[in-house]
This record gives structure tokens, C-alpha cells and sequence, in this order.
């Protein structure tokens, strides 16, 4: 409870929290430099919120050396250690992880019954976000602008770019929110997500074909993938 309260006292501040989401988004590591520009407030201030953060073990920073003398620059990257604030405890963790063992011991059945559920769910968040728009009335922009936002909200801080004359769109995912189930399940997770992002996709697009390229737990800094679509 008192590590959870430092953790919310942490993350009550609009600008720190801003710069946590910063760093995921970006999925690199940062300097106070960076965070002082991307924000527009002093170096100081900028090293200041950074050590908030890794108080409460949030991010983590190590010393680098600039080559040019003088003291080695400090440079910070997100914490593996993950927080999960519920008042009162809960643990979907464990609910999922239980969950993903008991489809896997089902055999083939129940893997292809968790890829159709994540592919319906994929479907249902984005048509959900549509406010009541068909896809034909979406243009291209308009859908990658759905998927984004929604990509954000799951906490996936997607980049879509779509290629008009391969007719095609690439994107690559910076943050794995299924990473800690995925460590003891990550063929039978990362097939799932594939389902739901295919969901996403297929409730904006007509029928598309979708191939990952880059697999973060495969050593890639990010997952990335390429979304072939039909031909009209």
C-alpha cells in the first residue's frame, strides 16, 4: 500500500505523467535534454520529474560516456517492472494468465477459439469508436486516425502509414500490452494479438492480409507489421 501511494502521489503531476507516456510512446531511451526540449521546461526540472519516476521504479537510468570528457551523461528508459494500481486489489493478471493455460490445455480447439475471441474483440473496439460511421463513409485517413486512437487507448502507441500505390499499410506497435503474460505464453499470445489487430483492421478495410515483419520478444524493438488490402 505505501509503495502504491508513492506511485499515485508520483503520477498526480499532469507534466510527469506526460513524460512517462512520452517515453513509452517513443520506446527509446531519453536524456533530460530530450525530456526539457519535448516539454519546453528547464534541464533541471526536466532531471527532477525523471527522478520521481525512477524513485518509485517506474523508469530506470544509467551513465553514459559522450566521448567528448567531462561527467557521462544520464540517460533513462521504462522500467520492466510494471505497476498495477486497484482499489480494492485485483488480479487480472493471474485471471488471464489462468485463463490462457486452460485454452492451451484444450489443444488446437481451444488455441482457435482464443484467436476467434481476440479477432472478435479487435472488431468490436474499433466499431465501437466509429460514432456511428460505416466504413465506406471513412476515408483512408480517417480509419488510420480510428486505429491510432485506439491503439493508444489499449496502450499499444501504434504508427500506421499507408502506401497508396502498393495499396498497403504498414504499422509497428511500440508497447506490448499483453508483455508480462506473453513471457510464460509468447507464441500463443502474439498469435491472438495478430487475431485482434486483424479484427481492427477487417472493421475498417475489406478483406486484408496481414503479416508481422518484427517481433519484439524475437530481440526487434518493436512488433511491426505489414497490412496488405484488397483490390477494389
Amino acid at each position: 500500500m505505501e509503495q502504491t501511494l508513492k506511485v499515485t502521489n508520483v503520477m498526480s503531476d499532469p507534466t510527469r505523467y506526460n513524460i512517462y507516456q512520452y517515453m513509452i510512446k517513443h520506446h527509446r531511451n531519453v536524456s533530460a535534454a530530450e525530456i526539457a526540449k519535448a516539454f519546453e521546461i528547464h534541464t533541471n526540472v526536466a532531471r527532477l520529474h525523471l527522478s520521481k519516476l525512477e524513485d518509485v521504479h517506474m523508469v530506470e537510468s544509467y551513465s553514459e560516456k559522450t566521448g567528448k570528457g567531462g561527467r557521462p551523461s544520464r540517460r533513462y528508459h521504462i522500467s520492466d517492472e510494471v505497476i498495477e494500481l486497484n482499489f480494492p486489489y485485483r488480479d487480472y493478471k493471474l485471471l488471464s494468465s489462468i485463463a490462457i493455460e486452460s485454452f492451451a490445455e484444450l489443444g488446437e480447439a481451444g488455441q482457435q477459439a482464443l484467436y476467434n475471441t481476440g479477432k472478435k474483440y479487435g472488431t468490436n473496439i474499433i466499431n465501437r469508436d466509429q460514432q456511428g460511421h460505416t466504413s465506406i463513409e471513412l476515408t483512408t485517413e480517417q480509419k488510420l486516425y480510428i486505429l491510432e486512437d485506439a491503439g493508444d487507448m489499449l496502450g499499444m502507441y501504434p504508427e500506421f502509414h499507408y502506401n497508396e500505390a502498393q495499396n498497403m499499410i504498414t504499422f509497428t506497435i511500440k508497447n506490448c500490452p499483453f508483455k508480462e503474460i506473453a513471457l510464460n505464453n509468447q507464441a500463443t499470445i502474439c498469435h491472438m494479438h495478430h487475431a485482434f489487430l486483424k479484427g481492427m483492421l477487417e472493421a475498417l478495410f475489406e478483406d486484408i492480409q496481414l503479416l508481422e515483419t518484427e517481433n519484439m520478444f524475437e530481440g526487434c524493438e518493436n512488433c511491426s507489421y505489414l497490412a496488405k488490402l484488397a483490390t477494389v
